[in-house]
């Protein structure tokens, strides 16, 4: 038996609006980034090549605050059958096994209202001394 593995092209202006779309950003606004010679309809068009720029893609990824590599190498074929296989019912089920259990939130929820209460203490001591000092300063002129 032979194996032969695709290697389908990864189209990058897809994968570029699968990106923007997932988090929720337009087009619009990726051309005011972009600069002045970019609008709406150059992003429409880019989103529709097979292969973009290294120069614009590094910068529209640092738009969205993703790797480059990202955009070129996303295969929604491969992330779809990744879902698919660890998201199944068993997987789901034992899920709860294999998670961190927080055993004592109550102490947890005390610890960080105490932190609280010192940290609210500290700032007024602070705002205590700006006042005696503020208030020097007033005598002295």
């Amino acid at each position: 038996m032979t194996h032969t593995t695709s290697n389908p092209k990864i189209h990058e202006g897809r994968n570029l609006k699968r990106f923007r779309e997932m988090l929720g950003i337009k087009q619009d606004f990726l051309a005011f980034e972009l600069g002045e010679e970019w609008n709406q309809q150059k992003i429409s068009l880019l989103e529709q090549r097979e292969k973009i720029d290294s120069d614009i893609l590094e910068q529209v990824s640092a738009i969205l605050k993703i790797p480059a590599e990202a955009i070129r190498n996303f295969d929604e074929e491969k992330a779809m059958t990744f879902i698919s296989n660890t998201f199944n019912e068993s997987t789901i089920g034992n899920s709860f096994i294999y998670g961190t259990i927080n055993s004592q939130p109550v102490e947890k929820i005390m610890q960080l209202h105490e932190e609280k209460i010192a940290l609210y203490e500290r700032m007024l001591k602070e705002k205590d001394e700006m006042m005696a000092r503020l208030e020097r300063m007033m005598k002295d002129k």
